[in-house]
């Protein structure tokens, strides 16, 4: 019995995703966050890049889809190249979590220097810098990702320089996502009333009912994107 406890638990070990490993190829990304190599899913450890769905305002005050631009800017800046990835553990929607670097570059650094993301580990040093020359989603005025989902009247906004007086009403207003930041982004993604992440594609049954205003639900740009977060399709 002890000898089988200890199989079963030697199995658990060798299959779990929070084990050590290096990932290496071409990234498929699916948002700032989650990248995909070899269909293995992964989040880039110590930063929060935006939510595609979430809105920033511009250096004008002005409202753009900065969530959709940070994962972008990361594509672009992947160009197809091979990417190194150092796995350390892994997160409550099975994915890993970890460090990569392209051609020796740590792209984790790169996002949070870049202003298209903040630093929640080792990159705060890149966070001042962006900060400083207004890179990325510090050109404007914003909301932290780990606020944005759960934003209300006394949710701080960030930014550079000062933050427009009407940026309260802007960025927190109920009514913000009633329509997608984009038209590739129209899944909706609804939270029931037990915690489950359910998401809708256009066409199906209860797609047109859904009130995208309510709290906790989310627009979604792919179906990879939505399972990846921890998303399952509704049935119908």
């Amino acid at each position: 019995m002890r000898h089988r406890v200890m199989m079963v638990a030697l199995f658990a070990v060798i299959t779990s995703p929070v084990c050590a490993a290096k990932l290496s190829g071409p990234a498929r990304i699916l948002d700032g966050n989650t990248i995909e190599i070899e269909r293995s899913k992964l989040r880039l450890s110590g930063i929060e890049a935006p939510e595609t769905d979430q809105i920033c305002l511009d250096a004008h005050g002005r409202k753009w889809a900065c969530g959709i631009a940070a994962r972008d800017e990361l594509i672009k800046h992947s160009n197809g190249r091979t990417w190194d990835c150092h796995t350390t553990g892994g997160d409550e929607y099975g994915r890993s979590r970890g460090s990569c670097f392209i051609e020796g570059e740590d792209v984790n650094a790169w996002m949070v220097r870049s202003g298209w993301a903040l630093s929640s580990g080792p990159y705060v040093i890149y966070e001042v810098v962006a900060s400083k020359t207004c890179a990325g989603l510090w050109s404007g005025a914003f909301i932290a990702p780990w606020d944005w989902r759960r934003r209300n009247k006394g949710t701080v906004i960030i930014g550079a320089s000062s933050v427009p007086v009407d940026a309260q009403a802007l960025l927190l207003g109920s009514a913000l996502l009633s329509d997608p930041p984009s038209s590739e982004c129209v899944i909706k993604g609804t939270v029931g009333r037990n915690g489950e992440r359910i998401y809708h594609l256009p066409g199906q049954l209860s797609y047109e009912q859904i009130d995208m205003t309510n709290p906790g639900e989310r627009w979604l740009c792919s179906e990879a994107e939505a399972e990846a977060t921890g998303w399952r399709k509704a049935a119908r």
